[in-house]
């Protein structure tokens, strides 16, 4: 058993799935643990100007470079070290500059449709959904948006009508059914959280042992 524990968590946009990456991340200071995000790479659109990259659906699997995501986790599960994109929400682009990942002995993949994409699932040891009411995700959302994106009031809810929440109910929603753990209220679950941290204990000793007996 070689590589990586790779664990993927999805849930709506403002679930606390960072929350939950985190607090799991915390139990393993001696691990090399990283955090992905399925929205650093979101495509870029370079040849629109930022009223039309505004108005993008960026709820939908279309918005992401899926593919590239794949070909890093490969990379990552091979051991290796891969270019990860930074974006940009304010201007809604891709950074120009990436940032050196790996090699990891524990992956958080984190984002809104890692669950919803077969070619991700296939490449977990661990699917997890995180489960939180339609109104507390909205209310979490409009605060960091305004807070942390400088977006006004009236953008937020015209996105979260016209594309989060009709994407969450077609796509993400159903995803759910592919998780081996659902977390109901993130990372105020802490008899979830601890299950899955000693699930994960149970995998880096299993290939620790096998590492032991290889000749």
């Amino acid at each position: 058993m070689t590589g990586p524990i790779v664990i993927g968590m999805a849930g709506g946009s403002g679930s606390g799935k960072t929350s939950v990456a985190l607090k799991v991340k915390s139990h393993f200071p001696m691990e090399r643990v990283e955090i992905i995000s399925h929205d650093s790479y979101y495509r870029e659109h370079a040849h629109l100007d930022f009223e039309e990259r505004a108005q993008l659906n960026f709820d939908h699997p279309s918005a992401f470079e899926t593919e590239l995501l794949v070909e890093d986790l490969d990379v990552l599960r091979a051991g290796g070290v891969v270019e990860h994109p930074q974006y940009d929400y304010e201007t809604h682009s891709r950074l120009p500059e990436g940032q050196p990942v790996g090699p990891v002995d524990i992956l958080l993949l984190e984002g809104i449709l890692v669950l919803e994409d077969s070619r991700l699932r296939e490449r977990m040891d661990i699917r997890i959904f995180i489960d939180c009411d339609a109104d507390e995700r909205f209310i979490r959302r409009l605060l960091r948006d305004v807070k942390s994106r400088d977006r006004d009031i009236d953008s937020i809810v015209r996105q979260y009508s016209a594309t989060v929440r009709p994407m969450h109910l077609q796509f993400v929603e159903p995803s759910k059914r592919y998780a081996d753990l659902i977390i109901p209220e993130g990372a105020h679950n802490e008899v979830a959280i601890d299950l899955l941290v000693t699930k994960v204990h149970d995998i880096l000793r299993r290939k620790a042992d096998a590492k032991e007996i290889q000749p």
